[in-house]
This record gives C-alpha cells, structure tokens and sequence, in this order.
C-alpha cells in the first residue's frame, strides 16, 4: 500500500539561522564543546536513551560520534569537525568553538555575506602567512635532538582530557612512555621513503597507570600457555626463528554449505581430506625449518599437535588487526591459502618469550630491528581506559605530524590571544587598495576583523572555569588567568605569575587588559612581540599542523553555513 501513498512535497526552509531553532541548537552545541575545553573542561556522559553503553568524556572525537544532531545546518559543522579530527586527531574542540564563534559573530553583523566570505578569506590568509612565517611570535622550532620540546607535547595532550584521571606523577611516566614508543616506531636505518612503524595498544583495566609499559615488538594474548616453562621453538642456523603467517582458517572447515554444491565419490570424507591437508601444510613448514607458526583464525587441534610434537609452536586466534604489523615487523607475507606454500612467504623473528600482565599471558614476538612495539596500556577503570586510549593515539599521531613538519605553536589560548593582536594590528594598517580589492569599505573590513578577533579570543576564554578575570597583555598579545576572587582594579601584576602557556612572567610591566566577551578591544601599538622561549621549560604546546588546519577548517564551515540561504528537506 504504500506505493499507492502520495508522496509529500519536501521541506523548503529559507535562511535556516535566521530561525529561532537553529539558533538555540547552535547556541546548545557551542555551550557543550566550550564547557569541555582545555584541563579543566567538564565532563560530559552521553547515551542514547534506549540502553547501552554510557560514554563518558571531553574528547571531541568521542562527544561527536555519541551525539544525536538533527538540525541540517548543525550536521554540516560537525561533519566538517570530524573529517579534521579523522586527519589530525588534535584540535577538534578548538575547531568546534571558533567555528561556533564565528557563526555567532558574523551573523549579527550588518555585512553582506559574500563580503564577509572575502574578507575571512583575507583575514585567513594574513593569519596562514604568519604563522609560517619565521617572524611568527607564538611558533617555536622542534628539535628532535633534545627531548624537552617533544615531551611539552606528549604532556599538553595528556593534561587536556580530565577523564584520564592522572596525577601529575602517572602524567610524568605516561609521557615518558608515549615517547619511548614513538622512538621505536622511528626506523633507524633511513630510506629515501621511509615509512614509521607502528604502536599497539594492549588494554590492561582495573590496574594502575604506573603499572604501564611499552616493549619492542609484538604481544599475542596466549591463555593457553604455561608460565614457568622454556618455549620450545625451533631456530634456524642462523639462531632466528622462521614464522608462518596464515591469515586463513586452519581449523578444517573450509567448505561451507552456503558457497554451493559438492560432489564428492562414495566413501570419500570431506572432512579427512582436508585435515589430511593441513597435515601435509604442517609437514611442508617442519621441513622449512618453520619454528613459529600464527592463524588469524582457528588451528585444528590435531595440527596444532603434530607442529608441537615436531618443535614448532602455534598461535591461533591472534586477529585480523595483528597481520598488517605482525606482517611487516617479520618480513612475512600473508598466506591466504593452505593449498600453495611459497618458499618466500616466510618471515623471521630474533626471539620470543612469555610475559605475564595482570592475569594476562601474553607471547612476545621480539623482532631484530624494531619499528613495531607494543603499549601496554593500564587504567583504573574503564571509563578513564578509554579516555586514555584515545588520548595516547591522539598524543601518538600528535608525533607523527610533527616529525613531518617540526614546529609547534603555543598553548593556553596564547596562540589564539597572540592571533587576534596581530590581526588588530594588521587590519589597521591595511592600504585603501586592499579595500578596493576585496570590494568592501573599510569599515566593514574593521567590523569583521573584530568579529575575527573576538572569535579567536572566545576560544581562549572556554580555558577558564573558575570564574577568574582572562587578561592578555599589550606586548605580547599573551592570555593571562587571573585566579578567582580578585576584584577587577587589582593590579594583575601581584596575581599573575604566568602566562597560558608558560612563557612568560610578570617581570615587566606589560599593560594587561581584560578580555571582554562582546566589546570591542583596543587596537595594540604596534606588532605583538616574539617572547624568548625556552624549550626547557615546562611549556603548554600544541600541534602546528593540527591547529593550522583547525584554523581553516573552522573558517571555511563557517563561512560555508553563513552562506547558506536554503535547506531542502526531503519529508518521505
């Protein structure tokens, strides 16, 4: 009947944010993402209502996969959101509030949309040009010669998600970690395209965070195997274990009903024939000198018996996510049949041996050039292990684009404060030729650059959570917290120590000012200033590569939903 039924016309909704429903959506949203910024950003639980698992976090990856947006307009911002956290993994909540910001700014400014699209457009490439500019005063070099500046990163990202639940001293420990694992996925002999290796997480609950630690090579969850005893594996002349990688079930079902049809003669055992099969695989990998032997899937038992009486030890059920790594850290090459055993399918190892992690047995498989360790990862409970799961891969990829361009910019909403002086300051000192360019009055041009400006700042602003004054100074364009409790005619030099990312000290007077949410703020005298940075310090750092994209993504969305002026909704 319901071919029969008259389909509905769809739904035509002209300029959806002049709508009150978007709006308080918007508004709903840039509330949850601000409140869950920075080291003291609260926590959110998210469910869907009708049972499950609770997820309970900070992280943006997690509160966008968990939440339910079903405004059209809204769906194109987290969209936007989550394709810069699935390439950069950092960032994503920066990304989210200044995109927020913008939209909020922008949309009560009596400026035609088209013009504020080409003057974002010159404030974005003004900002890009800066910060990869040597001149850029919230950028500093990486060296990866001296380990200070790369743990300041490790540290940033792991203080940011209070759902770890750290103290500063499994803080300390885990950084250390993360970069032991990082350096071993680091290839020690370069290549013209060298490729980094790989960290895999192994999950530990219910177990302290000091009782981490990170191996090189691979870890197997073996529960079979006996603690206590020497492993019995075969080696080669060369004292290297030759291993066998199957990626195709060894267990002797491998016809199945559903694939069809099969014609077999009177008296003939399906079943027999292919164990005799896998007997024939094993006798071939024995006389290769094969001494390891892993199955992503199941080894029939009576295999797994005639490789251990002849010194050969199996693994099975060891997953599909092992393979890739397993594959590359022994030089083996999947097998994906049992019928054709290539001489050059083999891989090897340097060593092997048993380890014990909670009530967890585990084989190690220890390689002779390591660019694939294991993390073993531990939390008290389940909820702070995933948080610091996602947090160690973020940390980890953190490393990765920073190899790839070795720069960093500041944290504590520095960069952001640091931003908007420079921007005040270029904005106006712009040539009438500019204005003339972009087809827009200079007034427009200033109304926008301070809807910019105060954007960048609203980010720095969602780190504070007690209540304290937010200054930044007119020197350095730095954000300042002001601890609560101080009245607003202090003189901030008796109450500020450091700046947001710990650069600077109050040892010069540097004409603070108070960060207001909607006014406009002074234009600074002149270029903020390039602090001295010094990589010993105990810095609050962010990733250059992450934050530059979360600057132009944010930008671009914004600019993209600004422009929007109708949403067709199909009704059927």
């Amino acid at each position: 009947m319901s071919r029969l039924e008259a389909k509905n016309p769809p739904l035509f909704i002209s300029e959806p944010l002049t709508k009150d429903t978007a709006c308080q959506s918007l508004l709903l949203l840039s509330r949850i993402f601000r409140s869950s910024y920075g080291p003291a950003g609260r926590l959110k639980q998210l469910h869907n209502g009708v049972g499950g698992c609770v997820c309970t976090t900070s992280q943006s990856s997690a509160l966008l996969r968990h939440l339910s947006v079903s405004d059209p307009v809204l769906r194109v911002l987290t969209a936007s959101v989550q394709n810069h956290v699935s390439r950069f993994s950092d960032c994503g909540l920066f990304t989210a509030i200044l995109c927020c910001g913008l939209i909020e700014n922008f949309r009560s400014l009596n400026v035609a949309s088209c013009t504020v699209i080409k003057i974002t457009r010159h404030l974005l490439s003004l900002c890009v040009d800066y910060l990869k500019s040597e001149a850029c005063g919230c950028r500093v070099s990486v060296d990866f010669s001296s380990i200070e500046t790369l743990a300041c990163l490790v540290r940033s990202v792991l203080t940011s998600k209070p759902a770890c639940m750290l103290n500063k001293t499994e803080v300390e420990y885990l950084t250390t970690l993360v970069l032991k694992a990082f350096l071993f996925t680091v290839p020690c002999h370069v290549e013209t395209n060298a490729v980094l290796g790989k960290c895999i997480i192994v999950p530990v609950k219910g177990r302290r965070v000091m009782d981490s630690t990170v191996l090189p090579g691979l870890l197997i969850e073996t529960p079979e195997i006996q603690l206590g005893k020497p492993l019995a594996v075969k080696r080669t002349g060369s004292n290297m274990i030759k291993i066998a990688v199957f990626c195709v079930s060894m267990s002797g079902d491998g016809f199945s009903p559903e694939e069809g049809t099969v014609a077999v003669h009177h008296g003939i055992s399906l079943e027999m024939s292919e164990l005799n099969q896998l007997l024939n695989v094993g006798k071939q990998l024995v006389n290769d000198e094969v001494g390891l032997v892993v199955c992503q899937k199941v080894i029939h038992p009576s295999l797994k018996q005639y490789l251990k009486e002849n010194h050969v030890m199996a693994v099975d059920r060891a997953g599909l996510s092992l393979m890739e790594p397993l594959s590359r850290m022994t030089g083996s090459k999947p097998i994906a049949s049992i019928h054709l055993l290539s001489p050059g399918c083999y891989g090897s190892l340097k060593d092997a041996s048993v380890e014990r992690v909670a009530s967890k047995r585990f084989l190690h498989l220890i390689p002779e050039d390591t660019v694939i360790c294991s993390l073993i990862l531990c939390n008290r409970s389940e909820t702070a292990w995933d948080e610091l799961k996602r947090v160690c891969e973020t940390a980890e990829h953190v490393l990765q684009l920073t190899m790839k361009e070795p720069l960093a910019l500041l944290g504590g909403g520095c960069t952001e404060t640091h931003l908007a002086s420079y921007i005040r300051h270029k904005s106006s000192s712009l040539f009438t030729s500019t204005f003339k360019d972009l087809g827009c009055s200079q007034t427009q041009y200033q109304l926008v650059a301070d809807g910019f400006c105060r954007s960048l700042e609203s980010v720095a602003r969602s780190l504070n959570r007690d209540g304290g004054e937010i200054l930044t100074d007119m020197v350095y364009g730095h954000c300042w917290f002001v601890p609560s409790g101080f009245p607003s005619v202090s003189n901030w030099s008796d109450v500020v120590s450091k700046c947001g990312c710990g650069t600077n000290g109050n040892t010069e007077d540097l004409g603070w000012r108070i960060l207001e949410g909607q006014s406009c703020s002074p234009v600074i005298q002149g270029c903020p200033k390039e602090p001295s940075v010094k990589v010993t310090d105990f810095l609050t750092l962010d990733c250059f590569a992450a934050k530059c994209s979360g600057l132009q993504v944010a930008l671009e969305t914004a600019n993209l939903i600004l422009d929007l002026s109708y949403v067709i909704e199909d009704q059927n």
